[in-house]
């Protein structure tokens, strides 16, 4: 690392009052040009470590960055990982109000629920399938917190991966009654298709994202606990809503994820 943990503890303040305040900041990277990746993961853990103290709960972790579309879309090329906490969880069907966000975008996600625990290094697909006990469709909304959504890839990281607001909906199917990678999904905003794309536009797997994440957490000596619920990153690039939109994602064999944003 290269920035002192009073460094961290501060910018770790500074975003995390954007998410909250909802206002923009310029990336940090600016600033703290010598910033590396384990800052950037230093400075996340601390904005969780904030919230778990003020009695919010860490509901799930997150994948980002993971779809093709979305890399070329940002102009990178490493997924990146982050979490959400209870506070963000919105009802399928329900109101987002835009007033909480910056500049909020939507993605279709394709989730799962752990039934064991998955370890790296080493992790593969393989032992992802065999510790899946469900798989459940949501849309993320995400907002990053940088001024015009330019940053780079460890500002976005410290920003928590853009985490904001998520809707889970559809139904829950076993992993064996799927077919992740041609899973179809539509994403239409205000009763038009907007996007469409299967869930091979994630790594050529989705599952190939948690395998990522298990192995990235092992790095750190952590590990992904039985029982946790993993969005896997978007499948397709993200688009964005405005108050008076309403979007219906329809996700192939799992049903349809809704919301409206005023």
């Amino acid at each position: 690392m290269n920035l002192t943990r009073e460094t961290v503890l501060n910018l770790a303040e500074h975003l995390e009052n954007a998410e909250l305040e909802a206002h923009d900041v310029l990336k940090i990277t600016d600033d703290y040009p010598d910033m590396d990746w384990d800052d950037a993961y230093a400075i996340q853990e601390e904005i969780q470590r904030r919230k778990e103290a003020r009695g919010n709960k860490t509901v799930g972790l997150k994948c980002g960055l993971t779809s093709f579309a979305k890399m070329k879309q940002m102009g990178v090329e490493t997924p990146v990982f982050g979490f959400v906490s209870d506070y963000m969880a919105r009802p399928d069907g329900g109101e987002i109000k835009t007033s909480e966000l910056i500049h909020p975008k939507v993605e279709a996600e394709i989730c799962i629920v752990t039934r064991s625990e998955l370890r790296g290094p080493g992790c593969h697909v393989g032992a992802v399938m065999a510790a899946t006990e469900f798989v459940l469709p949501a849309v993320e909304i995400i907002d990053s917190r940088y001024r015009d959504f330019k940053f780079d890839l460890k500002s976005v990281i410290a920003d928590n991966t853009s985490a904001s607001r998520f809707v889970v909906g559809g139904r829950a199917r076993a992993l064996d009654e799927l077919d992740l990678r041609t899973l179809g999904v539509v994403l239409e905003k205000n009763g038009e298709v907007v996007t469409m794309a299967a869930g091979a536009a994630v790594l050529g797997h989705p599952l190939a994202a948690v395998a990522m994440l298990a192995n990235h957490l092992g790095e750190r000596e952590q590990a992904i606990p039985a029982g946790t619920f993993i969005m896997t990153g978007g499948v397709t690039e993200a688009i964005a809503v405005a108050a008076g939109d309403n979007v219906a994602v329809r996700f192939q064999d799992l049903g349809t994820v809704s919301m409206r944003f005023v």
